[in-house]
């Protein structure tokens, strides 16, 4: 019977040794399934982390453009974005702007990526330049950066120096040849084998930027791009201006701040011409509320210019109503002190105020010529009524019947003070020295509006 039993003690440990294992190879193979499904699914969540923002820069570049990229590289920095690529098609546009844009590319971790999308010029090349890569799709250009002022001639030597060097550096910090950098400003710089001898401007085609090494690649299209830099797999977040921020690019275009400048004087001007608030009023103020609500936007100004800019109005309007002068020369330097304020540029602000208040001016002599003094204008600010001895006036009356009265001081005579004389306050000076308060006087001369006092002394 032993041997049986000792059988039966080997096959129950067998069995129970059999199901130990199978249970380890179960818990094993369950281990090694969750593993690679969480290797799967960090492979795949890694994928996902990779998010691309697509920026444009089209039209002309202003300063309300720089508000909208600081917040649109602002977002990107919050995601953790891998790249910010710049959908660029810019004829150019204002050299503080694009030197301030140039600084924000520059500034940012995020690897930057141009890509000009038929047109990149003068402030666009600009703005490529200070980019980490740059892309070009065929038939694009990039370059004619020539620096000129709001009327469309070249600027002075001193502004021509330093787009020069910004254009040089802007290369230089890259790891781009100067050179064509420089060319694209400085029609001095002969290039002929790119068709920029003396005299022109270097416009680099996107065959010969690949060439000289201004363009990482040429690139059909934004799927393109992405596949060239590896993203095809990316999660792509287009960044788009809101309403507030179109409305302040348009309102702080160049051309346009001195029509809203000018629209706003005319306004102001006509207004007066016609009496109560009208039309011309209403369209003079929203223009240049406007002025100042695109530069609030944008960034540009606080709500102290608007302050500074209605306080202005405000002591105009009491220089109408309470005539001297002060109020109105206050006002005045206080709205083009706003203008200014509100602007970051000096020498465009003033060109714009110049052609604001040319135009305003000229408006005014066409309505003296045309409506003479009977304009509620020169009604309010120039006087119009006369005054004659035919009608009864007399320049100054004569209080010969004071002579002889006595009165009593009210304020001292240093020598001039008031005196009461018969109920009557009246301006008084002594014949000579000092009177104290509350002594006896009495008149001995009167000369128009002055009248000479004595002291009696009390005897």
């Amino acid at each position: 019977m032993k041997p049986f039993g000792t059988i039966k003690r080997n096959t129950n440990s067998a069995i129970l040794g059999g199901v130990y294992l199978n249970v380890k190879s179960i818990l094993a193979s369950f281990l090694v399934f969750l593993s690679l499904t969480g290797l799967i699914s960090a492979g795949q969540a890694g994928a996902q982390e990779k998010i691309v923002y697509v920026v444009p820069i089209v039209e002309t570049v202003e300063k309300g453009l720089l508000a909208f990229l600081e917040r649109a590289v602002r977002e990107a920095e919050e995601a953790n974005a891998e790249v910010i690529i710049f959908d660029i098609h810019t004829p150019g546009g204002a050299v503080d702007a694009a030197a301030g844009i140039g600084k924000l590319l520059t500034g940012t971790d995020i690897k930057t990526v141009a890509f000009v999308n038929k047109e990149a010029l003068s402030a666009g090349a600009y703005i490529s330049l200070n980019t980490d890569e740059i892309y070009m799709v065929p038939g694009s250009t990039m370059g004619a950066a020539a620096i000129i002022d709001q009327e469309g001639n070249t600027a002075g030597k001193k502004a021509e120096s330093y787009w020069f060097a910004a254009m040089k550096s802007a290369a230089v910090e890259t790891g781009r040849d100067p050179i064509y950098a420089q060319a694209m400003a400085d029609e001095s710089i002969d290039l002929p084998e790119l068709g920029a001898g003396k005299g022109k401007l270097l416009t680099l085609t996107a065959e010969q930027a690949l060439e000289v090494g201004y363009s990482e690649g040429t690139v059909k299209n934004m799927d393109s791009l992405l596949d060239k830099l590896g993203l095809e797999d990316a999660e792509i977040r287009n960044v788009n201006a809101t309403f507030a921020e179109k409305l302040a690019r348009f309102l702080t275009n160049p051309i346009v701040i001195p029509i809203l400048l000018t629209i706003g004087s005319l306004g102001l001007v006509l207004e007066l011409y016609s009496p109560g608030f009208g039309l011309p009023g209403f369209m003079g103020l929203s223009s240049l509320l406007l002025f100042f609500y695109g530069h609030l936007v944008a960034g540009l100004a606080g709500f102290e210019t608007v302050i500074l800019f209605v306080l202005g109005i405000g002591l105009i309007l009491i220089e109408f109503f309470v005539p001297g002068g002060i109020a109105g020369t206050i006002g005045f330097i206080a709205i083009i002190a706003s203008f200014f304020i509100a602007s970051d540029n000096v020498v465009h602000m003033g060109i714009s105020l110049l052609i604001a208040m040319s135009a305003s001016v000229l408006l005014s002599i066409l309505m003296i010529r045309v409506f003479g003094k009977r304009m509620k204008l020169f009604k309010r600010i120039i006087l119009t009524d006369s005054t004659s001895t035919e009608k009864g006036y007399v320049s100054n009356k004569n209080r010969l019947e004071l002579i002889g009265v006595e009165g009593i001081t009210v304020t001292a005579l240093r020598p001039s003070g008031t005196v009461l004389v018969e109920d009557e306050r009246i301006d008084v000076v002594s014949e000579g020295g000092y009177i104290a308060k509350d002594r006896k006087v009495r008149v001995i001369k009167t000369e128009g509006t002055r009248i000479v006092v004595r002291e009696v002394s009390n005897l």
